[in-house]
C-alpha cells in the first residue's frame, strides 16, 4: 500500500553545469512518478518533493550520491490523485537560478565543501533552550521568512521584519531598524533552515556580532519540542497543506481579516491578480480580500453578504 510522504531538503556545495543537474534532477523525479519545487544553482540544491515513501526514499539516495551531506526533513502528505501522483503539489517544477533563495545576493553568497562560508552558528533545539536560559531577555529572535508567514505562527517576542519576499531583506537590514541588535545574540529561524544559512551571512557582514541559527529551522524545532517549548502558532508550508501544527494543542494566534475569529489558516486574496495572502476562518475563505483590492470586491462574487466597507475595515485591521 503506497504511503504519501513529504520531504524537504537542502545542500549547499559548489555545482559546476547547473543545467545538467536540472535535467538530470527532472528525470530522476518523473520515473520515480514524484512532484515537487526543486531549486538548483552555483551554491547547491534546494527542494520538497512528494510521493510515495518508497520513491522518495530512494530519490534521496540518489540526490546525497551527487550531493553528499545533506539536511533532510520528512513529513505526511496528504495522499495521491487518481494516476497516483502528490496531492500536495500541482506538477513538478525543476529550475536552474542564480541563488537557491532569491535574497538578491548570488555574488555575497560564498559556499565552500563544507556548506555556507560566513553563516551563524548552528543551534540545535536544545541548545537554543541552553542559549536563553543562559542569557535571558537578551535573546532576540529573528524570523527569516516572508512577513505573512508569521502571522500564524512564530517565536515567542520575535523580531518580524517587514518583508514581502526574501528580496526585500537586504533593504532591510541595511535601513537602520534593526542597527540597536547589532550586539545582541540573534537567533535566526525560517521553515527547515535554509533561509538562515544565506540570511545569517547576509546579517554578519553587516555587522551583526552574536548570530545564530537553529539547525533544521522550525520544522526540527517542532519535531524536538511540540508546542512546549518557544513557539506559539501554526507553521505556514508552501504546499497544498498551508499549515502545520505540532501538536493537536496549537495556538490560533492569527485573527481572521473578514470576521475577526482565532485561526490558524491563510487564503489567498480573491483577485486573481493578487498574491496576497491573509488569516482566515474556515468560514470566510470565500470572503477574502486584501486592503488593496477590499474597495473593488463584489460581494455577490465571494458567496457573502458583507459589504465592501465591512470588508475593507476588517482587512485594514488585519
Amino acid at each position: 500500500m503506497a504511503v504519501p510522504k513529504i520531504l524537504l531538503y537542502y545542500s549547499f556545495k559548489p555545482v559546476p553545469d547547473t543545467d545538467a543537474v536540472k535535467l538530470w534532477q527532472r528525470d530522476l523525479c518523473e520515473g520515480l512518478g514524484l512532484r515537487g519545487r526543486i531549486i538548483i544553482s552555483k551554491h547547491g540544491i534546494n527542494g520538497t518533493v512528494g510521493g510515495d515513501i518508497n520513491a522518495v526514499k530512494t530519490y534521496l539516495k540518489k540526490t546525497k550520491e551527487y550531493f553528499g551531506k545533506m539536511d533532510a526533513k520528512w513529513s505526511d502528505g496528504t495522499g495521491f490523485d487518481s494516476e497516483g501522483f502528490s496531492l500536495d503539489f500541482p506538477k513538478l517544477s525543476v529550475k536552474a537560478r542564480d541563488e537557491l533563495v532569491a535574497f538578491g545576493a548570488p555574488d555575497e553568497v560564498q559556499v565552500g565543501s563544507h556548506g555556507v562560508i560566513g553563516g551563524g552558528k548552528h543551534l540545535k533545539p536544545a541548545q537554543v533552550h541552553e542559549l536563553v536560559a543562559e542569557r535571558g531577555e537578551e535573546v532576540v529572535f529573528f524570523d527569516g521568512r516572508n512577513k505573512f508567514e508569521a502571522e500564524i505562527g512564530r517565536f515567542k517576542n520575535a523580531v518580524v521584519p517587514d518583508v514581502e519576499t526574501t528580496h526585500d531583506f537586504v533593504n532591510e537590514l541595511e535601513s537602520g531598524k534593526y542597527d540597536h541588535l547589532k550586539d545582541k545574540p540573534i537567533v535566526t529561524y525560517c521553515t527547515g533552515g535554509i533561509r538562515c544559512e544565506v540570511l545569517s551571512s547576509l546579517m554578519i557582514n553587516r555587522g551583526f556580532s552574536e548570530v545564530y541559527q537553529i539547525d533544521g529551522g522550525i520544522v526540527r524545532y517542532g519535531e524536538t519540542f511540540g508546542d512546549e517549548g518557544l513557539w506559539e502558532g501554526s507553521l505556514y508550508v508552501f504546499d497544498g497543506r498551508k499549515t502545520i501544527d505540532f501538536s493537536e494543542g496549537a495556538k490560533k494566534i492569527a485573527k481572521c481579516a473578514v470576521c475577526g475569529t482565532s485561526t490558524s489558516w491563510m487564503n489567498n486574496c480573491l483577485d486573481a491578480s493578487c498574491r496576497a495572502q491573509l488569516p482566515s476562518c474556515e468560514g470566510c475563505a470565500d470572503a477574502v480580500w486584501c486592503e488593496a483590492h477590499s474597495a473593488t470586491a463584489d460581494p455577490r462574487s465571494a458567496g457573502t453578504s458583507k459589504t465592501n466597507d465591512q470588508l475593507s475595515k476588517a482587512t485594514s485591521n488585519a
